[in-house]
């Protein structure tokens, strides 16, 4: 059985709570983190509502304090974006297995540092981007790995939200540069990372062009992402979080020679469209995971699965720090090519934080 601590009970916790939950044969909750008491009440509460209170749980305001009060094996990180390296990295560096919620860090230097520590100390990171273990999803990774697309040609990824100023007015810290970035970051970020793991080559160059419009925050509420990749495939990413009055679409498309795909719903949980050589489509459309009580989807339980499969057989995570890494560092190649108006070489992109972006003109 293995002991888990949720740091930072805000909304994406209960998703959380219910993740550990699903894999009760093998996980428990142990400790729960937050500087607002009421938050870790909450969480607390719904675990032991939802598990007849099979178990003690403790409460700390500061997350230093944990490993001298409990035994933790898996720390799952979930404050705000800009402190997910720092915290990450203090359970790293003693010994615990981490989940970090999106993006891992701020800066690529950050993200590499987790990274490495995992890799020194051979425990599992994870990055929380849960969508990959949505069923269409994983048909349609399949489907490419088995080469029933053809070659690959182009991939487009499509977050077309709407994130009103009482969205930022309650939660200051989203749109700023030190603990969040913008629509890129915090909205596209799993379809960045399913677009990349679907394209499956390595990345020559990043181009944006990023807009501040309406919202009134620090950082982008509209952005466009091209990628080419050096086998020549493209992928696109368009953002927004000023579609009005609400949410328009989540869609992730890809295309090949003999095929063409596209996942919606809420959380990418739907085949929209599934024209492949050889397939029946109407048996692919029937497809639906019937769309989640929230944009956070259903992969909380499934990745969380694999984590701890990935512990027991001493194995890298299906979503490991790795892939968090190029997640974050997509999305600050973009900053950069929106601050330098350059296409940016991937490959000898090592360095960049959201911070660089402070002071960035976005809005015309």
């Amino acid at each position: 059985m293995l002991n888990f601590a949720i740091v930072g009970c805000g909304r994406i916790a209960n998703k959380i709570v219910d993740g550990i939950i699903s894999n009760s044969k093998k996980a428990k909750l142990v400790a729960v983190c937050d500087i607002l008491e009421d938050k870790m009440e909450q969480i607390k509460n719904r675990y032991i509502e939802k598990t007849n209170g099979s178990n003690k749980i403790i409460e700390v305001s500061n997350y230093k304090e944990l490993l001298d009060k409990v035994k933790i094996d898996v720390a799952i990180v979930s404050t705000e974006s800009g402190y997910h390296e720092e915290i990450g990295l203090y359970f790293l560096e003693n010994g615990v297995n981490v989940i970090i919620e999106k993006p891992i860090a701020m800066s690529i230097q950050g993200a590499q540092k987790l990274v490495d520590e995992a890799k020194e100390k051979n425990l599992k990171l994870a990055a929380c981007h849960q969508n990959r273990f949505n069923y269409p999803i994983q048909l349609l990774k399949k489907a490419i790995e088995e080469n029933r697309l053809g070659k690959i040609f182009n991939g487009m990824a499509r977050i077309l939200w709407t994130r009103d100023d009482n969205y930022y007015l309650q939660a200051p810290w989203r749109g700023t540069w030190a603990l969040d970035g913008g629509t890129l970051m915090n909205q596209c970020i799993h379809n960045i990372d399913l677009i990349n793991w679907m394209m499956g080559d390595e990345i020559d160059t990043v181009y944006s062009q990023t807009s501040n419009y309406i919202r009134n925050i620090e950082a982008e509420d509209y952005g466009v992402i091209i990628i080419r990749y050096k086998s020549g495939k493209i992928a696109t990413i368009e953002g927004s979080a000023i579609i009005y009055p609400k949410n328009l679409e989540e869609t992730l498309t890809i295309t090949g020679e003999k095929g063409t795909v596209v996942i919606g719903g809420m959380a990418v949980n739907k085949i929209n469209t599934w024209r492949v050589a050889g397939d029946n489509e109407e048996e692919h459309l029937s497809v639906d995971c019937g769309d989640p009580n929230s944009v956070y989807g259903y992969g909380h339980e499934a990745l969380y699965k694999d984590f701890i499969e990935a512990i027991e057989e001493n194995r890298e995570p299906l979503v490991n720090g790795l892939a968090g890494l190029n997640a974050v560092k997509i999305i600050l190649a973009a900053y950069k090519s929106q601050k330098t108006g350059q296409a940016i070489k991937f490959e000898e992109f090592n360095e960049f934080s959201t911070i660089d972006m402070v002071g960035q003109k976005l809005r015309f």
